[in-house]
Parts: C-alpha cells; sequence; structure tokens
C-alpha cells in the first residue's frame, strides 16, 4: 500500500488532475445513470467548504502579527507598486467581466436570491456581516467577518510574545498542509464533479469553462503586456519590452510549471543577482511579492465572482465593482502559498452580492476544473511581477542617482 501512495505522489498533480477530468467526462458519457460517482466531487468540495474559513482567518492573523516593519525607500516603492498592480488588476477583471460576461452552469444556483437594489445595499450587507460575531462567522463562512476579525487580531498580536506570533505561524502552516492534502485527492473530486457535470448537461459544457478561462487569461496577459510596462516605464523612463521579456524568460516558464510563488523565490533572487540589484533590497522585495503581489489571483477572484453574479441574474453597478476589487485587492494577499489559494477565497468576494456559501462553493469546483491552466498563467503573471516590479523600483533609484540601467 505504502508503494502504491508513493507511486500516486511521484506523478504530478497536474497530471492527475487531468486524468480526473478525462475519466470523469468519459464516464459521464458511458454511464450517466451511475450517480454513485458524483459524491466524488461532493466529498471535495464538502472538505474545501469546511477548511477554507479557519484557512483564511489563521493566513491573515499570521500575516499581520509579523507585519508593519520599514526596510528603506526603494522597498516602500515596491510595496506601493505590488498593492497598486494587484488593485490594477482587480479592476481589469471587472472591466473584462463587463465586457464578455460569462455564465456557469451550476447544480444548485438558488432560485430563492434576491439582487442587491445597488450601492446602498450592498453597503448595508458588507457593514452587517463586517460587525458578526466572530465565531459565527467561522461557523457560516462569512468571509467578510472572517477578514474583518482577522485584520483586527492580527494587528493586535503585533504586541504579543514571540512564542504565540510562532504559534500562530504553526497553526496557519498545519492549515496549510491540511489543505495540501486535500487538494492532492483534488483528482477524484474532479472526476466526480466533471461527471455530475457532463452527464446532466453534454460535453457543451467546456465550451462554456472555454470561455471563462478566455477571460481569466486575457485579463492576466493584459496586466503583463499593457498595464505592468506602463508601471516600468514610470520607473526607468525607457522601453520597458527589454525588462518585460527578460523577466518572462527568467521567471514566468519556471513558475508557469512549478504553480508555486514560493518555490520560485530562489529563481527571481538568482535574477536579481545577475542584473546587480541590491541584495538587501531584493532579499526583502521578492519574498515579500510572493506574499501580496497576486495579480493573477485578484483576477481569479473577481471574475469568478462576477460570472457567478451573471449566472444568478445579480446585477452589479460601478460602485460595487470598485468595493468588489478592493476586496480582491485585500484579500489576494492571503492566497500566497497555498495550492488554489485564490480559489478559495472566491466566496469572499461572492458574499458582498449576498451568494450562499454553498453556491460560491461550486463555483471553486469550476475553478479547479480549468486550474490546470488558470492556475499555471495566475502563477506565472505572480511570480515574473515580483521580479519585474522589483526590479524596477530600484532601477527607478538608480535613474535618480545618474547610474546607468543596464538589465
Amino acid at each position: 500500500m505504502k508503494k502504491v501512495f508513493e507511486t500516486w505522489n511521484s506523478i504530478s498533480l497536474v497530471k492527475r488532475i487531468v486524468a480526473g477530468l478525462v475519466i470523469g467526462a468519459i464516464l459521464g458519457l458511458a454511464v450517466p445513470s451511475a450517480t454513485g460517482i458524483a459524491i466524488l466531487g461532493n466529498v471535495f468540495v464538502g472538505a474545501l467548504k469546511a477548511i477554507a474559513p479557519l484557512l483564511v482567518f489563521f493566513l491573515v492573523i499570521s500575516s499581520l502579527c509579523y507585519s508593519g516593519k520599514s526596510h528603506g525607500g526603494v522597498i516602500k516603492t515596491v510595496i506601493i507598486m505590488y498593492m497598486f498592480s494587484t488593485f490594477l488588476a482587480a479592476v481589469i477583471a471587472v472591466i473584462s467581466s463587463f465586457m464578455f460576461p460569462v455564465t456557469l452552469t451550476l447544480a444548485e444556483a438558488s432560485s430563492d436570491l434576491s439582487a442587491p437594489q445597488g450601492i446602498a445595499e450592498v453597503l448595508s450587507t458588507l457593514l452587517g456581516n463586517i460587525v458578526a460575531n466572530p465565531i459565527d462567522s467561522l461557523v457560516n463562512a462569512n468571509y467578510i467577518g472572517v477578514l474583518f476579525w482577522a485584520v483586527l487580531i492580527g494587528i493586535g498580536m503585533r504586541a504579543a510574545g514571540e512564542t504565540s506570533k510562532n504559534m500562530l505561524n504553526d497553526v496557519s502552516k498545519a492549515l496549510s498542509k491540511v489543505v495540501t492534502w486535500i487538494i492532492s485527492f483534488a483528482p477524484f473530486g474532479i472526476l466526480g464533479l466533471v461527471f455530475n457535470t457532463v452527464s446532466t448537461n453534454g460535453l457543451s459544457i467546456f465550451t462554456e469553462y472555454g470561455k471563462l478561462l478566455a477571460v481569466l487569461v486575457g485579463s492576466m496577459l493584459f496586466i503583463y503586456f499593457v498595464t505592468n510596462p506602463i508601471l516600468v516605464f514610470w520607473c526607468i523612463r525607457k522601453n520597458p519590452y527589454p525588462l518585460i521579456f527578460k523577466c518572462l524568460k527568467k521567471s514566468a516558464i519556471t513558475a508557469f510549471f512549478t504553480r508555486s510563488s514560493a518555490a520560485n523565490i530562489p529563481i527571481n533572487m538568482e535574477a536579481c543577482e545577475e542584473m546587480g540589484l541590491d541584495k538587501d533590497t531584493y532579499s526583502v522585495t521578492i519574498p515579500l511579492g510572493a506574499t501580496i503581489n497576486m495579480d493573477g489571483a485578484a483576477i481569479t477572484i473577481t471574475v469568478m465572482a462576477l460570472a457567478t453574479a451573471h449566472t444568478l441574474g445579480i446585477a452589479v453597478d460601478i460602485p460595487s465593482a470598485l468595493i468588489l476589487s478592493v476586496l480582491a485587492t485585500l484579500s489576494a494577499c492571503g492566497a500566497s502559498g497555498v495550492a488554489g489559494g485564490s480559489l478559495l477565497l472566491i466566496p469572499m468576494a461572492c458574499s458582498l452580492f449576498g451568494i450562499p456559501n454553498d453556491v460560491a462553493m461550486q463555483v471553486v469546483g469550476v475553478g479547479f476544473i480549468i486550474g490546470v491552466i488558470q492556475d499555471s498563467v495566475e502563477t506565472a503573471l505572480n511570480s515574473s511581477s515580483d521580479l519585474l516590479l522589483s526590479a524596477s523600483a530600484e532601477f527607478r533609484q538608480w535613474r535618480k542617482e545618474g547610474k546607468e540601467i543596464k538589465f
């Protein structure tokens, strides 16, 4: 049995997910009456629903209780660029979703939902969810409340001793490990989800997934090749594309296949060394970027939340969309280091529009089906942007000091 598990784990998760997707589609066409297979998908989504609120809660607390230190002007510039770039990504995702609206086929698209009547109702729901009891927020998967109390507790814990902070860090690592275990069974869950979808709707469902992927990937490519160059030009005042393509070659390709910003940190730091950047600076900004520079995650959270709203017939006005962009920016910072982290934060964004957790978690399941491509492109954007913006900020300082910029 041990050998079986070792053989299973030796196969990459991407290959296992693709196998589960193909087998699920074949079974959905061949034996659509074998409804018991769908239980695999229900169990997988149920496990994610159970762990996600705790994961968000402790990740945010652990992150904030250690933050707050200043490291100088260049690093401050990098942090501002990280956050602005992530917010800009969320805004681009909103525009893309409005221009190319996507609807999803959900098993439990609730018919008793009432759409929010404009920004006033959205704000009322938001404020009500924010001040909800923190225990109730965890139990009922009220992610807005979870995030609010986690932020307050995380800031408050800055005054705690190192032992308490280390304990919180250990809890967040343990929960991340549990999520990793759950994700390792994603092929079986996706098999069940795809079986249920195909047996009910046929292969035409993959056209729907293709449209969703086009919006997601298109938005990510727009960020990297249009908006990021504008930020780079602001820093270096010269053609940004040589640096864009250098970072693409050095960082994005490996990140695409490893699907981990954290695993790509050494590669980014090596690229910084090759460009002659200050080690005292990039040794802070590169790991920090793997935590808070989450353009791809913000896009995923925003597009998936708006696709859910479109599916349920919920009209989203411009002010509500801006609130969603801010929420996606802040919550994306908690997506780092967790397999499928951005997908697990979709329910938080959906709760802004009063969408129940049961419906939102189905969208998370859809995210795992398309995740073979979505997560790879997302990680490539996130990690290569860490390198790009870190280098750009330091080159900006070089330009002010009259140094020659070479890359």
